[in-house]
């Protein structure tokens, strides 16, 4: 099986990776590598890490064997026999032996093994020691022939590498292969600068290669595990490197003015008083904003820490200056909660939505500081989303294109072809992973240029996944809650006790004056199976739990106006209970809710639940989320995540614990945002490695920006982010 290449860049040559599953006419291997493995070059294979080890490393005299042990022998074979079973089918007995003992290996159905051993052959066989009628045998044998040109073993006496195969392909295939691979290959070029291999104290490339696949000893093993994860997390911070290096060196952006008549207006009529970490993040606004090249924040704050706000301040920032400021929302219900809060904040500088100045009034944004006449300040702002319809959007996309409007809230609606800015500045993104990246990208493509853009999240992103994946987005957090606001009691629930009980809080609650939500996983039962279902829940809570009670339903498939109407209701006391499915996941502030009842908690991802008991709790009133799981007792991740929201409120501390859970391949939509993926690191395991990774690639960068001086590593940064050269070079 030779390679035609010593390239490991090249393809896979045929001969190489031909073999065929025993005497089956399957397809030839390196077909299936290509097909299911998506394994087309040597590099490929290489990179193609085992998943686990069986350790076949310790060789025993079959006169040693114990009975149920897992063990490896080094032996003769002495006869082979085949015969057929009562039931016609073919039974070869193969007995191999050493001077200690004799051995059996039995092959059921397999007529070609008689002629695959024979007499006089030198054999290495792994597995678990039996006794049949008096005799050994080896039970999930691994079976290698030693032929005396043969100097290492492959298969069987030493800790053994199992791959990841593919119907057509087995592990033993893909094993050998590597051996093939390996066995040809020169020594591996190494593009990592020896001043950093030698300050981390890492083995070189080729060496960590070979121990990966085929190590000696434990030793072996962790040696080349950490070279190879400091390998995929040096690659992938230096290219976070290289784009912030780049996007800085190319964009020239806004660079706002300093001068502050509005932003103090607005300070001073704020009714509270700033927490320190709004304040300080609106001051890493204020600088970012003011200079030359555009803000790129991403603002992380648990629920209810008071995000708006510096939202707010950012587009004061860039209305201030003259320019046009958007906030876009994910949904219709978080977008009319910022319109409300806007309204709220903004009452204060003389504000005035749109919709309600005269359609043919003043729209002279050159008084907004200017002279006697304008001594308060004042804006316009608007809401544009799917609610907003007929004569009232055609004049909110006029204003908006005409400059006469300063701030837009709104939904994807904002990045509608047909909707323009005159002189946009500065994009707000909220619950920023909701959105596709298509979506992100086309609001900040509304202004004229490279324009200002924040990004929150109400979603705390670990701080691994914050130095990888959102790498190349500087990072403000807001790690104080206002003042006030208490703790929510969480509490697990899973007997039908639990659920009187649960029952039972709502009425007290509901005779206290407050209010509650139930949420549920789907809007009816044809939705998912054995989930339940809001409009039957509702329906249920009407007739059978709370007929005193005045009930209410929402979902996302009721109309815009609809959904605003119930909301309503429930904001102005009228109803007791909202039945919701998660579209009040994020932006509905009602202080008066004072419990939550999640059905099928199970069902929802941390995050999710921690959004959702954000709901409740936020006028300073004691507060409690039951969160009921049907989950069973051998589901231990799902038991895992109620546990933690039991145990805790930190969002951070949560966001931490979703990660160490589900990997960080299954949170944020991290495969929108162009990077490679980790094989071997583990973002919730690799803590100390990724800050030094990133420190070792960022100073390389400050040295070589453009990776000139390091021509191998610039290939490298390529090869890797291949899938993603717009995100890297061009974006």
């Amino acid at each position: 099986m030779p390679l035609t290449t010593s390239d490991p860049t090249m393809a896979i040559d045929g001969r190489l990776a031909t073999r065929r599953m025993g005497r089956s006419k399957g397809p030839e291997a390196h077909v299936v590598l290509a097909d299911a493995l998506g394994i087309e070059t040597v590099g490929q294979l290489l990179h193609h890490y085992p998943r686990r080890y069986i350790d076949r490393s310790l060789v025993l005299p079959i006169g040693q064997l114990k009975i149920d042990a897992f063990a490896t022998v080094i032996a003769t074979v002495r006869s082979v026999k085949k015969r057929q079973t009562r039931r016609r089918q073919a039974m070869v007995t193969v007995t191999i032996g050493d001077g200690t003992g004799f051995l059996d290996l039995t092959f059921f159905n397999q007529p070609w093994a008689a002629n695959l051993y024979r007499e006089g052959m030198e054999i290495a066989v792994s597995g678990i020691v039996q006794l049949y009628k008096h005799r050994l045998q080896l039970g999930n044998q691994e079976i290698e022939i030693l032929r005396s040109d043969d100097q290492d073993l492959v298969h069987t006496g030493r800790i053994t590498p199992v791959h990841r195969a593919a119907e057509g392909i087995s592990p033993r295939t893909i094993r050998e292969l590597v051996w093939r691979a390996l066995e040809q290959l020169p020594a591996l070029k190494d593009p990592v600068p020896g001043g950093v291999r030698a300050a981390e104290s890492l083995t070189d490339r080729d060496q960590a290669m070979r121990w990966i696949h085929f190590p000696a000893d434990q030793h072996e093993l962790e040696t080349a595990r950490e070279r190879l994860k400091f390998d995929e997390l040096f690659t992938l911070e230096l290219g976070v490197g290289f784009r912030r290096h780049r996007l800085a060196a190319e964009r020239t952006g806004i660079a706002h003015a300093t001068a502050r008549p509005l932003l103090d207006a607005f300070g001073t009529s704020l009714p509270f008083v700033p927490t320190d970490a709004q304040r300080r993040a609106s001051d890493e606004v204020d600088r970012r904003m003011a200079a030359p090249q555009p803000m790129n924040l991403l603002l992380q704050g648990d629920v209810g820490s008071g995000k708006t706000l510096v939202a707010v301040h950012a587009c004061l920032v860039a209305i201030a200056s003259g320019h046009q400021a958007a906030i876009m929302a994910p949904t219709e219900v978080l977008a009319g909660q910022h319109l409300r809060s806007v309204t709220a904040l903004l009452a204060g500088v003389g504000a005035v939505p749109l919709l309600e100045r005269p359609a043919d009034g003043p729209t002279d944004q050159a008084s907004l500081f200017g002279g006697e006449a304008a001594a308060a300040p004042s804006l316009t702002y608007a809401l544009l989303s799917g609610s907003v319809t007929g004569a009232d959007r055609e004049r909110v996309v006029k204003a908006a294109a005409d400059g006469s409007l300063d701030l837009v809230i709104g939904t994807h609606a904002l990045v509608q072809e047909g909707v323009t800015f005159a002189d946009l500045s500065l994009a707000v993104i909220d619950e920023q992973h909701r959105f596709g990246l298509h979506q992100r990208t086309a609001l900040s493509g509304k202004g004229g240029g490279d324009i200002d853009v924040l990004i929150m999240t109400a979603t705390p992103i670990p701080r691994t996944l914050a130095l990888t994946y959102y790498g190349d987005l500087d990072v403000a957090v807001i790690d104080e809650m206002p003042a006030g606001r208490r703790p929510v009691r969480t509490i697990a629930a899973r007997t039908a006790e639990d659920r009187t009980a649960a029952e039972a809080l709502v009425r007290d609650e509901a005779a206290a004056g407050h209010q509650a939500f139930v949420v549920c996983a789907a809007i009816d039962e044809g939705n998912r199976a054995q989930v339940r279902a809001a409009e039957a829940e509702a329906e249920r809570l009407r007739t059978d739990v709370f007929p005193e009670l005045d009930v209410a339903l929402l979902h996302g498939r009721m109309r815009p106006k609809d959904k605003e109407r119930t909301m309503e209701r429930f904001r102005a006391g009228d109803a007791d209970v909202l039945i919701s499915t998660t579209v009040i996941e994020v932006g509905v502030d009602v202080p008066n809710a004072t419990v939550m009842l999640v059905e099928n908690a199970e069902r929802f991802g941390l995050a999710q639940l921690h959004q959702l008991r954000g709901r409740i709790g936020r006028g300073g009133l004691d507060a409690t989320c039951v969160l009921f799981d049907a989950s069973e007792p051998t589901n231990e991740e799902a038991r895992a995540r109620i546990d933690a929201m039991v145990a805790t409120t930190d969002g951070f501390a949560l966001a931490d614990e979703d990660l160490r859970l589900r990997g960080e391949g299954t949170l944020f939509d991290v495969r929108q945002s162009g990077m490679p993926d980790l094989k071997l690191a583990r973002l919730a395991e690799d803590v100390d490695l990724i800050a030094r990774a990133r420190d070792r690639a960022f100073a390389l960068i400050d040295e070589d920006p453009a990776l000139e001086q390091h021509r191998d590593l610039r290939a490298e940064l390529e090869e890797r982010f291949a899938g993603s050269i717009d995100w890297l070079f061009r974006s």
